[in-house]
């Protein structure tokens, strides 16, 4: 059966690889489109993970895509540079966290 964005974001916290996001103190709003429409944001702090449904207050970078796609990406896929290139991904804030973020977990 095909991995959900509710599912995905539940197991974020438990591939985080906080040896790897150093002293990261960030939020990551994500918003996704499609037949999974939903928001969630995940905070990262003292080397600690949480995902959780619905929209921060002042995150540290947006990612906004259809669920379907940020599911091929994470699952490998879509190349993310390719979806960012053809628009099936758009990031808003701080895009350097986007491709330092990608190192951060182990999902897939």
């Amino acid at each position: 059966m095909p991995l959900t964005i509710s599912e995905l974001m539940d197991k974020m916290p438990g591939a985080f690889s906080p040896e790897k996001a150093g002293d990261a103190d960030v939020v990551i709003q994500f918003k996704f489109s499609g037949a999974q429409e939903s928001n969630w944001f995940v905070t990262i702090k003292d080397g600690a993970c949480a995902a959780a449904q619905g929209e921060a207050e002042n995150p540290t970078m947006t990612l906004s895509s259809e669920g379907e796609d940020y599911i091929d990406i994470v699952t490998g896929k879509l190349d993310p540079m390719k979806a960012f290139m053809q628009g099936k991904v758009k990031l808003a804030g701080d895009l350097n966290l986007a491709m330092k973020m990608s190192s951060w977990f182990k999902l897939g």
